[in-house]
């Protein structure tokens, strides 16, 4: 709400990411595993498979990473810099760093306020050129478009999922014109999309 201090504002987005890192963490593929518990019994349960990691597309996105962290302790999280060129408008890539072997990894892209889709579409594409396979693209928000679709993760050998709080239609329908084959999870669809979030949350409003 606009009259919401700063501590219930990063309380309740933060509980909002948390939401959307598990759903995405749910989409992961897993194997089946044999733990023994302190009693000596055997319980039949499930892990994640090894070759998963995180990115953050700065400064926003940066926002997501301890509840991502909060769930995975020791993933790995790498970075992307996207800025709007100032005379063309046009989304420009200023920096990324990944680990060095992310094109065997299933991708968590973290990017709270999905607003054009120029941003998110200018960061898959940096994550192709470094090997990722786009194949299948899962946008997880809490606002979104009406063009959602859910289906089935194939096995493939990397994966990208999209984390996002807040989408537009407009948004959402750039990312699947780029990127036919993404699949959108997402909760509600708003046509606004709060871009005061990255200062709200970071206290430099």
């Amino acid at each position: 709400m606009r009259k919401s201090s700063r501590g219930d504002f990063v309380f309740s987005a933060d509980r909002l990411i948390r939401l959307v890192v598990e759903e995405g963490l749910n989409q992961l593929p897993y194997t089946e595993c044999t733990v023994t518990t302190p009693t000596g019994h055997k319980y039949e349960g499930v892990r994640f498979e090894k070759g998963n990691c995180g990115v953050s597309i700065m400064r926003s996105g940066e926002a997501m990473e301890q509840g991502l962290r909060d769930c995975c302790r020791s993933i790995r999280i790498g970075k992307i810099l996207i800025q709007s060129d100032e005379e063309t408008q046009r989304a420009k890539v200023y920096y990324a760093k990944f680990p060095p072997d992310i094109y065997r990894r299933k991708v968590l892209l973290m990017y709270p306020i999905l607003s054009t889709g120029n941003t998110v579409i200018e960061a898959v594409k940096v994550l192709v050129e470094h090997g990722v396979q786009p194949s299948v693209t899962i946008l997880l928000s809490l606002f979104s478009t009406p063009h959602n679709d859910s289906r089935p993760l194939p096995s493939l050998q990397s994966v990208i999922i999209l984390l996002s709080l807040f989408s537009t239609p407009h948004g959402a329908k750039s990312i699947i014109q780029e990127f036919p084959e993404i699949t959108i999870l997402t909760t509600e669809v708003h046509p606004v999309a709060p871009t005061h979030f990255g200062q709200k949350y970071f206290g430099t409003d």
